[in-house]
């Protein structure tokens, strides 16, 4: 055992200058391992700051995208707002167009209308004309002939009202400008003052509005 334990001796002599030397450089290497860590450290908070002032920070691509789609949306709103205006013209066009074509329907005979009043009114005072104490049967010529235009005053007056068109004869009735036209005032016994007393000509409607006004006489106070 003593000799085995003499050769260990001696295998370590030889070893044992290395070892000092190692453990003399062996600071200097400890502090350069610890600035290299440190390095490494500060690198790694560099690098994290770095970031999170980016995502605090948004770069400037970032809000030129965001400018533009802020002007975008502004521009779609526009437009859609202008599409609804567009819409709602074309609807008022539309309901216009619609009414002046309905109109048309209804009030385009209102000057063939105007021309057969003056018929109606030639039949009216035709038969007015004709004494009634002469329509006997020993005048028959005149009878057959006061029946015709009394028949052709009433077929006229039926196809008149088959068009939209009534006859006025407000005989009793206020006075309304919009449907009749005053010819005289003056005061009558018994009757209310603003009623008509007196019609000289009969007015027409068509389709409720006034096509001819009843030429009337109206009370007034005494």
């Amino acid at each position: 055992m003593a000799a085995v334990a003499q050769c260990v001796r001696g295998a370590l002599r030889p070893r044992l200058p290395l070892l000092n030397v190692a453990l003399r450089t062996s600071p200097r290497l400890l502090c350069a391992a610890t600035q290299q860590k440190n390095t490494g450290q500060n690198l790694e908070e560099d690098q994290n700051q770095s970031q999170n002032e980016q995502k605090v920070e948004p770069s400037s691509a970032e809000k030129l995208l965001a400018e533009e789609k802020a002007k975008l949306e502004e521009q779609l709103k526009e437009v859609n707002d202008k599409y609804k205006r567009a819409l709602a013209d074309a609807e008022n066009v539309r309901q216009r167009s619609q009414k002046l074509v309905e109109e048309a329907k209804l009030y385009g005979i209102q000057s063939f209308c105007k021309d057969l009043l003056e018929v109606a009114d030639i039949l009216e005072k035709a038969t007015e004309s004709v004494p009634k104490e002469e329509v006997k049967d020993e005048n028959p010529h005149l009878k057959n002939l006061y029946e015709g235009l009394v028949m052709t005053e009433i077929q006229i007056q039926k196809v008149f009202k088959k068009h939209g068109l009534l006859r006025l004869d407000p005989v009793g009735a206020k006075f309304d400008p919009y449907e009749h036209e005053a010819l005289f005032h003056a005061p009558v016994e018994g009757q209310e003052p603003g009623t008509i007393a007196l019609v000289s000509k009969v007015g027409y409607k068509l389709h409720g509005r006034t096509l001819r006004p009843a030429l009337v006489g109206v009370v007034k106070d005494a």
